[in-house]
């Protein structure tokens, strides 16, 4: 069976490609045109489909839209109901419902060859779900799911068995998780359904200060469902305005949000494990990239495993709708990795680089080269393999740096044009991980968040966050060998096993996935080397070669 998965309604549209119940491709339409995420999540942007990343799914596995057996599009139009019954104000939603329902036919006109008839709705929140329990690891898990929106909910809870979901508890709208903290979001003065990951990093700032009138408008019901509505914003602080200086109220304001969602999250985690007595919980939806929420539950949960979808996101809808439809014909595999995307030979990496015309080098060793670099502090821009699926840089298209010097925070913050409160994230050997941070190990996905031991944290500042927790991504040497071999060489030359990792982008932009967005990022910004394959190209050879020309 081959069966395109489709995400396009609300935003980060994707798409995924399974044959036979194997994950053969994922990747976001952002990558392609450069949008970050794809769209803004109107309903006039309904109408847009992930037609690029699409044909790339079918392209990579030599396929063609008429070969395809199923599609599975992540909304069921069947199942909701007009934005005001809901408690929404949303007056153009009926719009997104036109599109919704006319996606076949919006699908068979962007992907030429395609037969409408072969288009299936998948309930969005079931495949969140599909995307989480039928994709991890752990076979039969509870699973978890919680956003802003679906097509009547906000949440799912339920369990896998034998690849069959049973659902046991949805919250209805307008109550929402994601819905609340994509509000305080703006009331910050940043960018809703874009930016709340800004909100969770300035919440280590703060003070829990509003808790208790938080509490009043977001809690658990005790039932399995929540209460997450009309929170009166203004009440608590005077709102931010963009580009404006934050404030010790605003980092109160996201501290006192971040603890509330966390407790919240804890409750229907122990409640999910009272109905199932199960072992492991998978989590999707947006607010399963809280990592500091992901981290309390699987140090104060009742759950023995906890793993979350790396993307968690409405991207990961693709994923999920395909591997959905996948095991009601039979069995599916777990995905086996985030690198998913495009990805290119060394001899059509060498093309890229005769056309642009810059110099570059291949040494003995990529993976030594670059740790000579980066020992002696400079930035170094890593584009190896497949692009990752999902919103985190994971050692395939990432910006490396020294961890020892504390001032690279800032240095890589200049280089991205981000917030100064914002931190970067390391990697770090897998068997080495424990003895320099605690927390769920192990962390491939960079999902969660670890206390970093007071003996390191002098030692690789660049690296803690204020609150002294740093946002890991532990490195398989049998899955990644190359960035590996990089650490390692890295550890020799400074007796530190860890380098800082952070995405390969500038801010506003969505992460590098070709070779020209990776020369583009290299060439506007002050990187020192870009690892491209097993190529170097250094930055005062580039322009010290074009000053002699």
């Amino acid at each position: 069976m081959r069966i395109l998965g489709i995400n396009a309604l609300f935003h980060d549209p994707a798409a995924a490609l399974v044959v036979d119940g194997r994950v053969v491709a994922a990747a976001e339409e952002e990558r392609f045109s450069r949008r970050k995420h794809g769209k803004r999540p109107v309903p006039f942007a309904a109408w847009e489909l992930p037609r690029q990343s699409a044909l790339w799914c079918l392209e990579h596995a030599g396929l063609t839209p008429a070969d395809l057996d199923l599609v599975g599009y992540s909304y069921d139009p069947a199942l909701a109901r007009p934005a005001g019954e809901l408690g929404l104000h949303d007056p153009w939603d009926h719009l997104r419902q036109t599109y919704a329902r006319e996606a076949p036919s919006f699908l068979a006109e962007a992907l030429p060859g395609l037969d409408p008839e072969r288009v299936r709705f998948v309930p969005h929140h079931v495949a969140h779900a599909a995307s989480a329990g039928l994709a991890s690891p752990h076979p039969d898990s509870a699973v978890l799911v919680l956003d802003g929106r679906g097509e009547c909910a906000s949440h799912l809870a339920g369990r896998y068995t034998g690849g069959e979901l049973e659902v046991l508890g949805t919250q209805e709208l307008p109550q929402s998780l994601g819905l609340v903290y994509e509000e305080l979001t703006a009331h910050l003065g940043f960018l809703r359904s874009s930016d709340e990951y800004k909100v969770m990093a300035l919440a280590a700032y703060g003070k829990p200060r509003f808790l208790t009138e938080l509490r009043e408008h977001v809690h658990a019901t005790g039932d399995g469902g929540f209460r997450a509505h009309a929170v009166p914003w203004a009440a608590l602080t005077e709102p931010r305005v963009p580009g404006q200086e934050w404030t010790q109220d605003h980092a109160d304001l996201a501290a006192s949000t971040q603890v509330c969602l966390e407790e919240l999250l804890l409750d229907l985690a122990r409640w999910l494990h009272g109905r199932t007595g199960a072992r492991s919980l998978a989590l999707a939806g947006g607010v399963a990239l809280n990592c500091v929420a992901n981290s309390r539950i699987a140090n104060e949960g009742p759950f023995r495993e906890v793993w979350v979808q790396p993307a968690a996101g409405d991207a990961g809808t693709a994923l999920g709708a395909a591997l959905q439809l996948a095991a009601a014909d039979g069995q599916v595999a777990p995905m086996p990795g985030a690198d998913l995307g495009r990805g290119w030979t060394d001899e059509a990496l060498r093309d890229w680089l005769e056309t642009a015309r810059v110099p570059y080098e291949r040494p003995p060793d990529i993976a030594e080269a670059v740790a000579e670099e980066l020992a002696r502090d400079g930035i170094v821009a890593w584009f190896q393999g497949r692009s990752e699926y999902g919103p985190r840089a994971l050692g395939h298209r990432s910006l490396l740096a020294h961890p020892g010097r504390a001032e690279n925070l800032e240095r890589l913050n200049h280089v991205k044009g981000r917030e100064e409160f914002r931190p970067v994230a390391p990697m770090v050997l897998a068997d080495r991980a424990a003895d320099i941070f605690a927390g769920p190990l192990p962390s491939p996905y960079m999902l969660f968040v670890h206390d970093v031991a007071r003996t390191w944290r002098d030692r690789i500042p660049a690296v803690v966050h204020v609150d002294g927790t740093a946002r890991i991504q532990t490195v398989d040497p049998a899955r990644e060998p190359l960035v590996a071999r990089m650490l390692a060489s890295f550890e020799r030359r400074t007796g530190l096993p860890v380098v800082v990792n952070t995405s390969l982008n500038t801010a506003g932009r969505p992460m590098v996935d070709d070779p020209r967005d990776a020369l583009e990022c290299f060439g506007s910004a002050p990187v020192d080397l870009l690892a491209i394959g097993p190529y170097a190209v250094r930055r005062g050879r580039m322009y010290a070669e074009r000053e002699g020309a």
